[in-house]
């Protein structure tokens, strides 16, 4: 089970532009139909689209401008975003599980909240687990060890398809003196 994110934002965003574009034609045209002093003239703009050539800056830029739009919506289409679930490792009893990004992370939030710790957070990425761990203790010896033990034992617990290799970044408050 990998789950992707939908193409939304970028579908949204097309979808704007052209309600937008379509909005200002439909407008002007109603305006010319009513005789109306238009918010673009179309005489105006068919004149200066007729005096350009295929050579021009304007038409050239206005290419590349079209081309790499296209180029970019098309690679937000192909290309895969983040899981939004992550795979479980499949037993007996799940053969198709997975747990949301959002619950995964909460989850080992949870878990490295022991005792001393005053904040923690938590990035996931792929292979890696990076927690960083607030204490306001002086003495900070076996903190690390014990986040880490108890974010391997949820881990262990979990079972994710491909476990992360976890890393402790802790920050104390205050110097050891």
């Amino acid at each position: 089970m990998k789950r992707r994110p939908r193409r939304s934002l970028p579908a949204a965003l097309v979808a704007v532009i052209l309600l937008a574009a379509g909005a200002l034609v439909a407008v002007t045209a109603v305006q010319m139909l009513l005789n109306e002093p238009t918010w673009i003239s179309y005489d105006q703009a068919a004149r200066t689209l007729h005096g350009l050539l295929w050579t021009d800056t304007p038409v050239l830029a206005a290419g590349i401008v079209a081309a790499a739009l296209g180029v970019l919506l098309l690679l937000c289409a192909v290309v895969p975003g983040a899981r939004t679930v992550l795979p479980l490792a499949a037993d007996d009893t799940a053969i198709d599980s997975g747990a949301s990004r959002h619950s995964y992370r909460g989850t080992l939030r949870v878990a490295a909240d022991v005792d001393g710790v005053d904040g923690v957070k938590l990035k996931v990425r792929g292979r890696s687990l990076t927690a960083r761990v607030r204490t306001e203790r002086t003495n900070t010896t076996g903190l690390a060890e014990a986040v880490e033990h108890s974010l391997a034992h949820r881990l262990d617990q979990i079972a994710p398809a491909r476990r992360p290799a976890v890393k402790i970044k802790l920050k104390a408050a205050r110097s050891q003196s």
